[in-house]
């Protein structure tokens, strides 16, 4: 007797396999480029913001230094009430921008004489990552300006002879826009102590 099969009783050829297309393929790593590219966008926007953020912490120091120099000197009476103005009102104060240099041999930040005491650094803790050793490092100032602005107070057109406006302006570059930046402080200063 032969052994006859019958093909309707036979299971059919293995079941189709599932599997991704290289369409599907070609997608996905689509996608996954766009995201990697737009986690490198942000990368980078962090690291634009934490070297602003220095900038802006280094400039409010500088702002705070010639503040607290003109304060310093009202309260020692190391100069008259007259001499807190800008030079072009009979004060010792520099208008317009000026390099940041170290208070010179009057200890006053923003006179004439400071230039001489030269430019102003940026001390920081070196390899060891102690602060006040051999190895600390110390960054030029070079990129900031600052201008002291010195105002007499007006209230309903009459000057305030103990009272005058001061403006701090600190200016610098921003690294990767080459576009000034500002930091401004104001604020009141009396001829009482």
């Amino acid at each position: 007797m032969k052994n006859f099969r019958n093909s309707a009783a036979q299971p059919s050829a293995l079941p189709k396999q599932q599997g991704f297309t290289l369409v599907e393929v070609m997608i996905s790593m689509v996608v996954l480029t766009i995201g990697l590219v737009a986690l490198l966008g942000v990368l980078g926007y962090a690291m634009s913001a934490t070297q602003n953020s220095q900038d802006l912490a280094v400039s409010k120091q500088l702002a705070n230094e010639a503040i607290e120099g003109i304060l310093t000197a009202r309260e020692t009476s190391n100069i008259p009430w007259s001499s807190i103005q800008n030079t072009g009102a009979g004060g010792i104060f520099l208008p317009g921008l000026q390099p940041v240099y170290n208070a010179g041999a009057d200890g006053i930040i923003g006179t004439a004489d400071d230039a001489a005491s030269g430019e102003q650094t940026l001390q920081l803790p070196g390899p060891d990552g102690i602060f006040g050793t051999a190895d600390d490092i110390f960054l030029p100032l070079t990129n900031y300006q600052r201008q002291i602005d010195i105002e007499p107070v007006v209230v309903n057109g009459t000057q305030l002879g103990n009272l005058r406006s001061v403006t701090i302006t600190i200016q610098y570059q921003a690294p990767k826009l080459k576009v000034p930046k500002n930091y401004i402080l104001t604020t009141f200063i009396s001829q009482y102590q």
